[in-house]
């Protein structure tokens, strides 16, 4: 067997990852996400609970969870977003950004749902 660790991030707080999937259980999703300098994933929300690690550059992230609503993750930092709160994050600098995510999501739903007035739910 081999194992090779493509990338790691550190988390200060306690984790804890829990989502509902109901009967038919959870979809989970791992993929890498490129936003290039002066992009972004627009706002959004999410079903379930993603977990990522930013790999390359720095992701400017905005969520009424952070102090002063914006919170800079550079390159190894890991990024926990949970249920149904809108954010959005932003490639403010001059380089691609690079994460790698893993989503944990209802079976059935969205990867992230942009139509603001399904968060909550």
């Amino acid at each position: 067997m081999r194992a090779v660790d493509l990338a790691s991030g550190e988390q200060v707080e306690p984790v804890e990852v829990l989502v509902d999937g109901g009967p038919d259980g959870v979809d989970v999703t791992f993929r890498e996400i490129t936003i290039e300098p002066g992009a972004g994933t627009g706002e959004h929300c999410h079903y379930g609970q993603l977990i990522a690690v930013v790999k390359e550059g720095e992701l400017t992230h905005y969520a009424e969870t952070h102090p002063g609503g914006v919170h800079v993750y550079k390159a190894g930092d890991s990024i926990i977003e949970g249920a149904s709160y809108p954010h959005e994050g932003r490639n403010e600098g001059d380089t691609d950004v690079v994460l790698w995510v893993t989503y944990v999501i209802p079976d059935g739903k969205p990867l992230a749902e942009t139509d603001l007035a399904n968060c909550g739910e």
